[in-house]
């Protein structure tokens, strides 16, 4: 099985980089929101109570990064999403091959994709005057973090789309992603939000996978937010990855 989920992996990769309104979401609309926000809002870090931090930068770039490994999901549901109204998945059901290695090699595919957004956003973050605090093993810990939250949220991305079976809903997606992003302590310190805000960032996952990631971009490695963060990635990748096989069965039984 191990070399179908390779083929299948390559496969997706390629299609990926062929299709360019596939590839620029997962970047390039993350890295100008990012510039945005640095160059609006710099001044916040003054603020009373917002975190020591070596510079802004630094501190929005986890949540850029988050912003893109969902973004990263969305794509993984929309390319299987096209993939099922062409009738190339249906011919992957019929092949004689392990079910289970279709859900795999995308998932494998979203691995290498989130760990390409993750060294991109620490090449911008060291081009305009950033810094990986925590040295390589806090860069490490970065991309250790943002492969296993890309392969929950492209696990997210394929439950949807084996459910839905269709484009349109897939990126019927796109808003609530956002809605969960900014429901979460990704972009502003947790303590200085506001109630109710304060309250859904303290129990969203997304708050945790985004601290693990700024953790040891603005300090030294510390053992509590990267352990919490890597959990936290953890367990949407464990819990969605199952529900992609459920969802994958349940097609093939209504095959």
């Amino acid at each position: 099985m191990t070399r179908v989920v390779a083929a299948l992996a390559r496969r997706a990769l390629r299609t990926t980089a062929r299709r360019p309104q596939f590839v620029a979401p997962l970047v390039l609309f993350p890295t100008l929101f990012l510039a945005a926000n640095v160059g609006g809002l710099t001044r916040a870090t003054s603020l009373p109570g917002f975190p020591p931090v070596p510079s802004f930068l630094d501190f929005q770039l986890a949540g850029s990064l988050t912003q893109a490994l969902l973004l990263g999901g969305v794509a993984s549901g929309i390319a299987i999403a096209l993939e099922i109204e062409m009738g190339f998945f249906d011919r992957l059901l019929a092949a004689p091959i392990p079910r289970v290695a279709i859900v795999l090699g995308r998932l494998c595919a979203a691995a290498v994709v989130a760990l390409g957004q993750v060294a991109w956003f620490l090449a911008v973050d060291l081009a305009f005057g950033g810094s990986v605090e925590g040295g390589p093993l806090g860069a490490l810990a970065v991309a250790a973090i943002g492969v296993v939250a890309g392969v929950g949220f492209g696990a997210t991305g394929i439950t949807i789309a084996l459910l839905a079976r269709n484009v349109a809903t897939v990126q019927g997606v796109f808003p609530l992603v956002f809605v969960i992003l900014f429901g979460s302590s990704a972009f502003f310190p947790r303590d200085l939000l506001q109630s109710p805000a304060r309250e859904v960032a303290r129990y969203n996952p997304l708050s945790l996978i985004a601290d693990g990631l700024r953790d040891p971009l603005v300090g030294p490695v510390s053992a509590g937010p990267v352990l919490e963060g890597l959990a936290a990635a953890g367990g949407v990748a464990v819990v969605m990855t199952a529900a992609c096989v459920l969802a994958l069965r349940r097609r093939l039984a209504r095959a």
